[in-house]
């Protein structure tokens, strides 16, 4: 069962929209993942994500498309890589992810509300 939370707690995740503008292959993973850097805007910046997204995604299908991402997590070192957002998915049974995209492109660096 999903554990209930109160609107204070989704206060705390700050959820914004933004840009893949870079994407690498990432050999080094244990897991299959790219190197990501995502746009969020003036405020926020270019930002590196690491995200396990090769099974079903292409560099060429990631790259331009605004994804929805986790800003304010502590980095997570990820071999050689410093991870910074966390790129969001929906994990299939089968450990393929898929990435949630905004259905209307917004500015970079909106907020989830």
């Amino acid at each position: 069962m999903t554990q209930t939370i109160v609107w204070s707690d989704f206060e705390k995740v700050d959820i914004r929209a933004g840009t893949i503008v870079k994407v690498e292959d990432f050999p080094l993973a244990r897991k299959p993942a790219y190197k990501l850097w995502i746009d969020f805007g003036k405020e926020i910046g270019i930002k590196p994500s690491s995200a396990q997204l090769t099974k079903l995604y292409s560099k060429g299908d990631l790259l331009g498309k605004q994804v929805v991402c986790v800003v304010n997590f502590s980095p997570k070192k990820i071999a050689d890589f410093t991870s910074e957002v966390l790129t969001t998915g929906f994990i299939l049974e089968n450990g393929e992810c898929v990435i949630p995209l905004t259905e209307r492109r917004v500015p970079n660096g909106t907020k989830l509300a």
